[in-house]
C-alpha cells in the first residue's frame, strides 16, 4: 500500500464503501463534516460489527480559520438503570438488554456537527448511499464473517431481530455472502424525511422506545427526548513542532494527549527502536495510571485535565519518572471495545477527525425488531458501586476509550489520525504519529507498519505487551530484558486496531492512508 494524494477533497474509512460514500459527497459540493456523516452512515450499514447508529460518537473539527472544535455525541446511563436494577450482580451485564442502559448519542452528534458546519446538502442526499446499501445487501467481508462467527452463540440468544438479521439462514453469514438489512434501510430513510431529531423524540423515537421496553432495557422515551449532545472544548497539549487535540473526558484523549506530551521529552532518536518502543509503553503505563484515576464523566469530576496539559514543570516531572532502561511493572485494569475512526478533508481547508462505536462487536446483541438498531452497551463499562469512579448513577456518562485525534503543526499542516481498538487507541495513535510527525516515516508506512499494544483488546484477557512480526528481531530481545512482558502475536493483525490518517498541507494537497489490518480505503478526487 501506498499514501495516496489529491486535492479537491478526502475521505479515510475501515471500510471502502464507506470511504467512497464521503468522497462523493464531497465531489457533490459537501463539506468534510457532511463526509463525515456519509462515512458513518454508511459504516453503520457495511460494519455493524464495529459501529451502528445506536452506539455513541465523538468528532474533533478543524475549521479553516484555525479553530478546533469538538462534538461528544454521548447518551448517560437511563433513569431506571440504577443499582436496585442490577441487585444481586456483580457487574452489568455485557450483552442483553441490562447492558443497553445508555442512551445511543450517535445521531445527535451527526446533528450538532451538522449544525455547524456551514453545509448545503440535504439530509437525504447524505445518507442515500447507506440507504441503498442496507436495503440492496454489502458483501461480508472476511473480518466481520470472523467476528459474526465468534461471538454468535453469545449474540443469537438474545431477545429482539439479531438471529433475523444477521443470521437468516439460521448460521453466522461467511465471506462474501450478502447482508441486507431492510428494517435498517427504512430507518435511515425516516431519518432523512423527518430529520435526525427524529431519532429522540416523534414516531420513530416512540417506535425505539418501545422496543426497548418490550425487551428489557431500562432506556425509555423519556431518557431519548431529554439526551443531548454537548459540545466540550477539546484539550490540547503544544510539543515539538506541532499543537495536538484530542477530546475531552468522558473518553480517554487525556491519555492520549499525555502519552506524546511525555513521549516528546525522552528524546527518542530511532523509529521503531528500542528507546521509540520502550519510550511509548513507558509512557503509555504514566498516563493510563492517571486516566483510571481520574478520568470520567466530568460531571462528577474535578480533576483539571487541561491544567496538567498546561502545566509544563509537571509534564517534565512525569516524564523523569520513566526509566529509559527498565519497565515499571504491569497490568492495571485494562478496557477494550470496538469502534470505527474515519476522516474528511475538504477544498476549503476542513479536516475532521470521527470516531463511533456500539462498544462490543455489535453491541449489547439486542438488536431492535421494528428499527434494525443496534444497541450499544456502552454502559456496561459502569461499576455497580455507590461512588467512585464510573460508578453506575443514572445520568452519568460512561467513561469511553473512543477519541479522536487533530493535529496542527507549525508549518501548517493539520493531521486527522486514529484507530479502532480500545485500549490500544492511544497507543496506535502513538505509533502512527511519531513515526510520521518525529520520525518523518511516510504517512502509509506508519500505519502499514508492525505495532504493539500493551494489555488487551478485542475480548483478550491477557495484559502482555503484544508486539506483531516485522521489527528488528533484536527489539524483542532488548524488550523482555528490559523487564517487558513481550507476546509475538504473528503478521499483521485486527488485535492492533484499524488506524487511517489524512494530512492536509499548506498548499491545499492532501494525503491519505488507511490500514492494511481493515477493509479500508482512502478516496480522493
Amino acid at each position: 500500500m501506498r499514501t495516496i494524494s489529491g486535492r479537491g477533497g478526502m475521505t479515510t474509512a475501515p471500510h471502502h464503501l464507506a470511504a467512497q460514500a464521503g468522497c462523493d459527497v464531497l465531489r457533490d459540493g459537501g463539506n468534510a463534516v457532511e463526509a463525515c456523516v456519509a462515512i458513518a452512515a454508511t459504516l453503520a450499514v457495511a460494519y455493524p460489527h464495529m459501529t451502528g447508529i445506536g452506539g455513541d460518537g465523538f468528532w474533533l473539527i478543524a475549521e479553516p480559520d484555525g479553530r478546533v472544535h469538538g462534538v461528544h455525541g454521548c447518551g448517560g446511563a437511563a433513569v431506571k438503570a440504577d443499582l436496585s436494577l442490577y441487585a444481586g450482580m456483580a457487574a452489568v451485564p455485557t450483552r442483553g438488554p441490562l447492558a443497553a442502559n445508555t442512551v445511543a448519542g450517535t445521531i445527535s452528534g451527526w446533528a450538532a456537527a451538522l449544525a455547524g458546519s456551514g453545509g448545503m446538502l440535504p439530509l437525504d442526499r447524505l445518507l442515500r448511499d447507506a440507504c441503498r446499501h442496507a436495503r440492496a445487501g454489502v458483501t461480508v467481508t472476511k473480518g466481520g464473517a470472523g467476528i459474526a462467527a465468534a461471538k454468535g452463540e453469545e449474540l443469537r440468544v438474545q431477545p429482539g431481530a439479531y438471529a433475523a438479521i444477521f443470521e437468516p439462514e439460521g448460521r453466522p453469514l461467511v465471506e462474501g455472502e450478502i447482508l441486507k438489512q431492510p428494517l435498517l434501510a427504512d430507518t435511515l430513510e425516516r431519518l432523512a424525511q423527518d430529520g435526525l431529531g427524529s431519532f429522540y423524540t416523534g414516531a420513530l423515537a416512540a417506535d425505539i422506545a418501545a422496543d426497548l421496553d418490550a425487551l428489557g432495557s431500562p432506556v425509555s422515551a423519556a431518557d431519548l427526548a431529554a439526551h443531548e449532545a454537548s459540545r466540550p472544548t477539546p484539550l490540547h497539549v503544544p510539543i515539538s513542532g506541532a499543537t495536538l487535540y484530542n477530546s475531552a473526558p468522558p473518553t480517554q484523549g487525556f491519555a492520549s494527549l499525555l502519552i506524546l506530551a511525555l513521549f516528546d521529552r525522552l528524546g527518542a532518536e530511532t523509529a521503531d527502536g528500542f528507546d521509540h518502543v520502550h519510550g511509548l509503553v513507558e509512557a503509555t503505563k504514566r498516563a493510563f495510571l492517571l486516566r483510571d484515576a481520574h478520568v470520567g464523566d466530568p460531571a462528577f469530576h474535578d480533576y483539571d485535565y487541561q491544567g496538567l496539559l498546561d502545566d509544563y514543570q509537571a509534564l517534565d516531572s512525569l516524564a523523569a519518572q520513566i526509566d529509559p532502561a527498565r519497565a515499571l511493572p504491569w497490568p492495571q485494569p485494562p478496557q477494550w471495545g470496538d469502534t470505527c475512526w474515519f476522516a474528511a478533508a475538504d477544498s476549503e481547508g476542513r479536516v475532521v477527525s470521527c470516531i463511533q462505536s456500539t462498544y462490543f462487536e455489535f453491541g449489547s446483541g439486542v438488536v431492535l425488531p421494528r428499527t434494525g438498531i443496534t444497541w450499544q452497551n456502552r454502559g456496561s463499562s459502569f461499576r455497580l458501586a455507590p461512588d467512585g469512579w464510573n460508578a453506575l448513577r443514572p445520568g452519568r456518562k460512561p467513561f469511553h476509550t473512543l477519541n479522536p485525534a487533530l493535529a496542527r503543526f507549525d508549518d501548517g499542516r493539520v493531521m486527522a489520525y486514529g484507530t479502532m481498538g480500545g485500549e490500544g487507541q492511544p497507543q496506535t495513535q502513538a505509533a502512527l504519529f511519531t513515526r510520521y510527525a518525529r520520525f518523518g516515516v511516510d504517512l502509509q508506512q506508519a500505519i502499514s507498519a508492525p505495532r504493539w499494544l500493551l494489555g488487551r483488546t478485542w475480548g483478550e484477557e491477557s495484559t502482555t505487551l503484544k508486539l506483531e512480526d516485522g521489527f528488528d528481531e533484536q527489539l524483542y530481545v532488548d524488550l523482555a530484558e528490559a523487564g517487558h512482558d513481550v507476546e509475538q502475536v504473528g503478521p499483521l493483525t485486527a488485535t492492533m486496531g484499524h488506524a487511517g490518517a489524512i494530512v492536509r498541507h499548506p498548499d491545499g494537497r492532501l494525503d491519505g492512508a488507511t490500514d492494511p489490518r481493515s477493509d479500508g480505503a482512502v478516496a480522493t478526487w
